[in-house]
């Protein structure tokens, strides 16, 4: 993952993620490939429109020309008239949601998180904001389409935290269908992502008996974050005086966020870290959103009152310490809406969870299970978290201007039980179908 160019340790992954892809495909008997670009009108009636920006339409018509949605109607009300030849879906009785967006995965960097040549996720050193997760992202990742037959057709791909904490690099915002990254692209230039040291022992080379020592690591890790901040924005004040002053493609990544021009993503889940990430942000103005869970909750009053908003960032995860609530992670949402604080839902990131990003409305209903509105919940993982990965311009919620990318099911979404029907991504309908459904079927036929 680089700025300018793709190191070789990433060409020699990329080569190992393809070897393995050429593996798994040879198991199939036909290749999945990228639809071609939408043609004529689609015109789709009898479905419940889940708009998620306005309450759900029953028996609704959504009329879809050139992979983007051009008009949402009550059943009989007047619609533009179509451009090109028109074809008729009527979805009588079944629900269409926008399709769900998923922050802080890796999918496309990890395809078997046990094979290090199929792991491309991280970079040496603490400070790496020129580090770019999309050049390692690998289209043909069988994990795409698994997480596509869920409903899950947006993703933030983030890298992952340096080791001990630090800055991780730069995520891309991506829909999930096409040959590569830049085709894929919705926003190739997202959030930079900041992992703050946690105050718990993760360092193999600090002694696990040394407190002293962890102390005066994450006190170093802190003071680095501090001063590549400040000297990205002294970079660039000097690059703009002087044209000819050497390049740090480090400083020249950063600089951007340092200025708040782009959101920061902090992760943090611990009180304490927590506190330190409000006092980073403060301190350099930055736009900021707080990645984590844990106890996110017991600083909702102050999140709300520095308007900082959250990606919760796993809900279905064990609590921090042995006396907190074993629902703590469960209730987080619930408690964050109540205190007024701006969140969405996602999957808990690293690379042994990028396999299970499909499960992403399963951590929605989870929430809903510990007091979270069914309609908040359903919010946090569309048009909330398109809203804090800014494309929400393009997709989140069923409306006029935006793309034609939704699923289709026989139930509610948020029912563990509901299966996907259809998937479209900008107006061209894609297979369902997948490696792990093809292994199901497979063993199902085995013989006793």
């Amino acid at each position: 993952m680089s700025a300018t160019t793709i190191p070789r340790r990433t060409l020699l992954l990329a080569g190992a993620s393809a070897s393995v892809s050429a593996f798994t495909s040879a198991a199939h008997a036909q290749i999945a490939q990228p639809a071609p670009a939408q043609t004529g009108s689609l015109l789709i009636t009898g479905a419940t429109l889940h708009r998620v920006s306005a309450p759900p339409l029953v028996r609704g018509q959504m009329l879809v020309e050139g992979g983007r949605i051009v008009a949402i109607a009550a059943e009989g009300a007047p619609l533009p008239t179509p451009r090109g030849a028109l074809t008729r879906l009527a979805l009588d009785g079944q629900q269409l949601y926008p399709g769900l967006v998923a922050a802080n995965t890796q999918l496309g960097l990890v395809e078997v998180p046990t094979v290090r040549g199929t792991v491309d996720t991280q970079e040496q050193g603490p400070l790496n904001a020129n580090a770019h997760a999309l050049v390692a992202l690998s289209g043909d990742s069988e994990l795409i389409a698994v997480t596509r037959a869920e409903g899950v057709l947006t993703v933030e791909v983030a890298p992952v935290s340096p080791r001990a904490g630090g800055i991780a690099g730069r995520s891309g915002v991506v829909q999930l269908d096409g040959w590569a990254w830049p085709d894929m692209a919705l926003r190739a230039e997202g959030a930079l992502h900041v992992h703050l040291p946690r105050a718990i022992n993760n360092d193999p080379d600090i002694p696990a008996a040394d407190p002293s020592a962890l102390r005066r690591s994450v006190h170093e890790r802190l003071r680095l974050l501090d001063e590549a901040f400040q000297q990205a924005r002294a970079y660039a004040q000097a690059r703009s005086t002087d044209a000819q002053l050497p390049r740090d493609l480090r400083l020249e990544a950063l600089a951007p966020y340092a200025a708040g021009q782009r959101p920061v993503f902090i992760h943090a889940s611990e009180a304490a870290l927590i506190r330190q990430a409000l006092a980073l942000i403060e301190r350099h103005q930055l736009q900021a959103v707080l990645v984590g869970s844990g106890d996110i909750a017991r600083l909702a009053p102050l999140l709300k009152a520095r308007n900082v908003a959250v990606i919760v960032d796993g809900v279905q995860e064990l609590p921090l310490r042995r006396d907190d609530a074993i629902d703590q992670s469960e209730r987080t949402p619930a408690l964050l809406a109540l205190a007024g604080v701006r969140f969405a839902i996602a999957r808990q990131g690293g690379i042994r969870n990028a396999p299970n990003v499909r499960n992403l409305a399963h951590e929605a209903a989870a929430a809903v299970a510990h007091g979270l509105a069914p309609e908040a919940a359903l919010r946090a993982i569309t048009l909330s978290a398109a809203e804090l990965l800014g494309v929400a311009d393009q997709v989140g919620s069923l409306d006029a201007g935006k793309l034609a990318t939704f699923f289709v099911t026989q139930g509610d979404v948020l029912e563990v039980a509901t299966r996907v029907e259809r998937v479209f991504v900008r107006g061209r309908e894609l297979d369902v179908g997948n490696r792990q459904q093809r292994l199901m079927e497979k063993y199902q036929r085995r013989g006793g």
